[in-house]
């Protein structure tokens, strides 16, 4: 329970990204220096290839975040959604202030735990602004605070609970149906409009050989959304879920967004109700490749009304539902750091023995279709001498 007149911090925790066309190399550098995302038998290598994949894909990267006005808004977005809880938390009587914590630009972790130590809280709350779980996105912000912990024995003795995940929080649900009624009741035919949840997709391996929810979790989450919609809304449309984003020559959690598009329009859909499933923030996944990309290749298949839901963003609905994660969290049986990150022990793990990757943490990252993944893999084969590409003889 929290104490009574005691002082508790926030932390939001998202990916970050570049707010100005010039910060996209530096974005991608930080991105690609991280362990965590390329993990190199010799770590003298790490910076010398953050530097050289981002040289040579921070162009086509600074082409989509142009298309989108020049820069991410998902700082803005972050910090009023901060704001926003922190008043909620207030008025709930919790003596709660707000922290954003980035992993790959500012404001970095690093200053996030600076400000909570010299605000002198009592404890800290972590609340990722992912609703699901998954190694590449929560797991890796938490991976990070567990680090900072072990290197500052200030930060250590400071109580932490954490939120793992709420794709099934009857907030986050009830505000999703919301906004997804909406679009629902201004398409021509409200009833026959296809409900198509878009979630940012993860190599398939993480699921099948390292033991991430994030699968399961998007799937119950859609489904406790379409359950909502029908029992409370009145809407029973017709649904599909895919996966986007996904790149390099590994395969992704199936279906993919793209193809998934293109049979709808062979099936004649032509009411399109496109949901960001996983993306609380508008950024460039949303903006760029589903209202842009996307639309472009609905619209080739024949679907005539692509209407996008927006991102949660500061929903009331959702902040409030956030605050109630926030006060059952204070409350109830604590969940630490080591547990929040912590996945089945008897799965398989990259081997150290050889090229290993670290998690790619790949929302908002290189335009949802920039291939990190894929180029990577063909730079380090150069480097190695094998992989997939040889065994086939393209290299």
């Amino acid at each position: 329970m929290a104490k009574v007149g005691g002082k508790v911090g926030v932390l939001l925790l998202n990916l970050g990204g570049p707010e100005r066309i010039q910060d996209v190399g530096p974005f991608l550098y930080n991105l690609f220096s991280d362990p965590e995302i390329i993990r190199l038998p010799n770590p003298a290598l790490q910076k010398p290839l953050a530097w050289l994949i981002s040289s040579l894909r921070a162009g086509k990267s600074q082409e989509a975040y142009r298309s989108i006005g020049g820069g991410s808004p998902l700082r803005r977005i972050t910090e009023q959604q901060a704001r926003e809880l922190q008043s909620v938390l207030r008025q709930r009587g919790i003596e709660a202030t707000s922290y954003v914590a980035m992993r790959y630009w500012h404001p970095f972790t690093e200053s996030a735990v600076a400000d909570i130590k010299a605000d002198a809280v009592d404890e800290v709350v972590v609340l990722p602004l992912y609703p699901h779980f998954s190694i590449s996105t929560s797991g890796s912000s938490f991976r990070e605070l567990q680090r900072l912990r072990q290197a500052d024995p200030a930060f250590a003795a400071l109580p932490i609970r954490c939120i793992r995940s709420y794709h099934d929080d009857p907030g986050y649900i009830g505000a999703m149906a919301e906004l997804i009624a909406r679009e629902i009741q201004a398409c021509p035919n409200p009833a026959t409009a296809h409900v198509f949840f878009s979630a940012h997709g993860v190599p398939k391996s993480y699921v099948e050989e390292a033991g991430d929810p994030y699968q399961r979790e998007i799937e119950d989450c859609s489904r406790l959304i379409i359950e909502r919609l029908e029992r409370d809304l009145g809407h029973a449309n017709p649904h599909t879920l895919a996966y986007q984003s996904r790149v390099g020559p590994v395969e992704w959690l199936r279906p993919y967004t793209d193809e998934a598009l293109q049979e709808l329009g062979q099936q004649g859909v032509k009411d399109l109700v496109v949901v960001p499933i996983s993306f609380v923030s508008e950024h460039i996944e949303t903006l760029e490749e589903i209202d842009i990309e996307y639309r472009e290749i609905a619209t080739e298949a024949g679907i005539t009304n692509f209407r996008r839901v927006p991102a949660l963003d500061t929903t009331p609905s959702f902040i409030e539902g956030l605050a109630q994660l926030v006060q059952q969290a204070l409350e109830g049986p604590e969940v630490n750091l080591d547990q929040a990150a912590s996945l089945a022990t008897k799965v398989k793990l990259y081997p150290q023995d050889r090229w290993a990757w670290g998690w790619n943490n790949s929302s908002e990252v290189w335009n949802g279709r920039l291939a990190m993944v894929g180029f990577s893999a063909f730079l380090l084969e150069l480097i190695s001498g094998r992989g997939p590409l040889h065994a086939i003889g393209l290299l």
